[in-house]
């Protein structure tokens, strides 16, 4: 957890981003939240009135500033949205919730931010069609559930095939990965399915989940990714989209090797990488 307050210290302290990059969200409206979730289950959490078993599936004690914290991250990516619009990208610092279903939460995830993105640019008109690349280690199962019959979301999840969830929801496309996958086989299968994606989707808007629990380090994890692999994989995907003109919002997601300075410096890569590109 302390990865999220470390972070922002990094990128300023090293001269990356400064205070002015930054900006803090707040509690979104509700109605952005049961655009996909479903309204009982959202009333049950913000109520305190989930069952012990849906409390003991997302694996935290449900509490109130739990479910706070959860309502402030989907705002980040609500804002995000806007933010990406204007300057063709932007980066929630926490978010990447996609264990979320639209009904129940899983795995330390209550709601599903990119989802509740996604949603939020659609119901605006803001976008028409959307591409969801989801590179964390674990498949975005809640993600998967939530637009599996929704046409102008496509979902794309690369990920480990020995990983969390062990049952696999159905995106639109899944990559699962052999355990030991290592910087080369990943990088060549992403370099040629990413442009084959954007070229028959043609998304006007990309969210990109950039978890680096695929680090060789992570505890969580079963591939065998280097840092120096990670940060590639973030260039491709910011130079793709960069070079067609997509606004692309970024969450975190996981990270979870057991030295923090390794997570820190895996993720601060990918705000360095959005820095020198866009800015």
């Amino acid at each position: 957890m302390i990865k999220y307050e470390l972070l922002p210290q990094q990128l300023i302290h090293e001269g990356t981003c400064t205070q002015d990059n930054f900006f803090e969200p707040e509690i979104p409206n509700d109605k952005h939240i049961v655009a996909v979730h479903d309204p009982e289950y959202f009333y049950d959490l913000l109520n305190m009135m989930l069952s012990p078993k849906m409390v003991r599936k997302i694996g935290f004690p449900l509490s109130e500033d739990l479910v706070e914290r959860e309502r402030i991250i989907a705002d980040g990516t609500i804002k995000g949205c806007d933010f990406a619009l204007k300057n063709g990208i932007a980066m929630n610092i926490a978010g990447g919730t996609h264990h979320a279903y639209s009904d129940h939460g899983e795995a330390f995830c209550i709601l599903n931010d990119q989802a509740i993105g996604a949603q939020y640019l659609l119901n605006k008109e803001l976008a028409k069609k959307i591409l969801i690349v989801d590179l964390d280690v674990h498949q975005g199962n809640g993600t998967a559930e939530i637009f599996q019959d929704n046409d102008a979301v496509f979902t794309f999840s690369m990920h480990g095939s020995g990983n969390y969830p062990f049952k696999k929801e159905v995106s639109d496309l899944d990559i699962p990965l052999p355990k030991g996958t290592t910087d080369k086989e990943y990088l060549t299968i992403l370099k040629k399915k990413l442009p084959e994606l954007i070229d028959n989707v043609q998304p006007d808007f990309v969210f990109y989940l950039c978890g680096v629990d695929i680090l060789e380090t992570d505890k969580l994890g079963t591939l065998a990714m280097t840092i120096n692999g990670c940060k590639i994989r973030d260039e491709f995907v910011m130079n793709t989209c960069h070079r067609l003109k997509i606004p692309v919002q970024c969450s975190m997601g996981g990270g979870y090797s057991p030295d923090i300075k390794i997570i820190v410096e895996a993720h601060a890569n990918t705000f360095r990488t959005a820095q020198n590109l866009y800015f």
